[in-house]
């Protein structure tokens, strides 16, 4: 006797059916699944780090970094309403970032300007010490 197991057309189409709901359960599992959650507080500090580096002046000393923190902060917005939220904290991460290096940069010149003034009022001092009679 053949103890080979007889598969008939019917078992086909069950295996088929089974096959065809595993997927499909694991499709609807995945679709149900979330993912990441909205990165609200990361678009809060992305906010306030823009907030701060415009303070800082980094608008007209910085402006091509103001400018990429200010873009990928719009895209990090609308990917936030298109529930895109992996993409989305990325997005924000990259913006403080930016906003970060913008600060930065901005007080950076601010402290090449003071010292360029400091060092012109050095200047007129010795010259001023010079002319004195001793």
């Amino acid at each position: 006797m053949n103890n080979a197991p007889h598969y008939t057309p019917r078992s086909g189409n069950v295996r088929a059916a089974l096959g065809l709901t595993l997927v499909g359960a694991a499709l609807a599992l995945g679709a149900c699944a979330t993912g990441a959650p909205p990165p609200t507080s990361q678009m809060a500090v992305s906010n306030a780090a823009l907030a701060h580096a415009v303070g800082a002046g980094s608008v007209e000393l910085a402006p091509v970094e103001m400018a990429m923190a200010r873009d990928k902060m719009s895209r990090a917005n609308l990917a936030l309403a298109a529930e895109k939220n992996e993409e989305a904290l990325a997005l924000a991460q990259q913006a403080q970032l930016d906003a970060q290096l913008a600060e930065a940069k901005a007080e950076a010149a601010k402290a090449r300007k003071s010292a360029v003034a400091l060092q012109e009022a050095n200047r007129a001092l010795r010259e001023e010490m010079a002319r004195q009679p001793r």
